[in-house]
């Protein structure tokens, strides 16, 4: 349920379940670190993506209640894409809800379509946040806007996330992979010691 695509070297890790508003199984997950560790010394751009109206909608219930909500392999995966040295896109083809925040802020850059939504409802669910995920968001959006998501369960629509500046761009669904491939052209094109360096510069 997790694609991977390769023109050279940029890479897209697809998640595929749209049927479940691609919601991520532990099976999904270990498949996408998969993917995020090869990619390690091979890719220039890796974006994550999603087929269908929804980015993801976080774990599965059924796996979430038998254990994965609170599983390391959330942690794991941010850790290593955090930790890429290539560009990292988000391309949110739709909301973005619960544990799967944290392999978008993770990310270098997020885009997202008109019609997506923001919300990680784990105060409502009884369930802490994966550690990094606060300080990640807090650094894109602020504290108290991290506090509003977190501990408020607000759900933010794309504007918002924009003016907040959760995400960069917004486009249209029809425009998203043009949207990438205008962002990743520059790295593309770039010796990949080059991107590794810039990214260690801004930190």
């Amino acid at each position: 349920m997790i694609e991977l695509e390769r023109e050279g070297a940029l890479w897209r890790a697809v998640i595929d379940r749209p049927g479940k508003a691609n919601a991520l199984t532990a099976a999904m997950l270990a498949d996408l670190l998969e993917i995020v560790t090869e990619a390690h010394g091979k890719a220039k751009v890796l974006v994550l993506t999603g087929r269908g109206r929804v980015f993801s909608a976080g774990a599965d219930l059924d796996e979430a209640r038998a254990g994965l909500a609170t599983s390391d392999l959330w942690e794991s995966l941010s850790g290593a894409i955090a930790g890429l040295p290539c560009l990292t896109i988000a391309a949110l083809n739709g909301t973005l809800a619960g544990g799967a925040f944290g392999m978008a802020l993770a990310c270098d850059m997020r885009i997202c379509v008109e019609e997506a939504e923001f919300f990680y409802p784990v105060v409502k669910l009884g369930f802490l946040p994966q550690p990094p995920d606060p300080a990640r968001l807090a650094r894109l959006i602020g504290p108290a806007r991290a506090k509003m998501i977190l501990l408020a369960g607000s759900r933010v629509s794309a504007r918002q996330a924009l003016a907040w500046g959760l995400v960069e761009r917004i486009t249209t669904a029809e425009g998203l992979d043009d949207a990438v491939a205008e962002l990743a052209a520059p790295a593309l094109a770039a010796d990949a010691a080059l991107i590794c360096e810039i990214k260690r510069l801004i930190g």
